[in-house]
């Protein structure tokens, strides 16, 4: 059994042990990737670091499935969306959001001086 027919087998497996449709699969992926992607390479979200693993790691997985299944351009285009959707959110987001100050209040209605 060659090394892409073993990958099939084992997400064939995974799915049907889990009971979660493909599409459901990619997003759980996608999401484990990018946090575990973050804890290992210990950067940032915002700094599309860990994305780009989720982004090479569906690549690699999309390589894969063309070596066993063939093209199939709808359900690629389907994989991909559902794997990079929510990473990309979610580093778009770390990135764009206001960066909180050291001196920010915590008590609610505490005011601060802008220096």
């Amino acid at each position: 059994m060659s090394f892409p027919e073993w990958y099939h087998s084992v997400t064939v497996w995974i799915a049907r042990v889990s009971g979660l449709s493909d599409p459901i699969l990619h997003i759980h992926a996608g999401l484990a990737v990018l946090l575990v992607a973050r804890v290992i390479s210990g950067r940032n979200l915002g700094s599309f670091i860990p994305f780009l693993f989720v982004v090479l790691a569906e690549a690699g997985n999309e390589v894969l499935d063309y070596m066993t299944n063939g093209w199939r351009a709808a359900d690629t285009a389907s994989d991909i969306v559902n794997t990079l959707f929510w990473p990309f959110v979610i580093s778009l987001a770390v990135r764009l959001r206001p960066v909180a100050r050291q001196n920010e209040p915590t008590a609610p209605g505490a005011h601060t001086q802008l220096h």
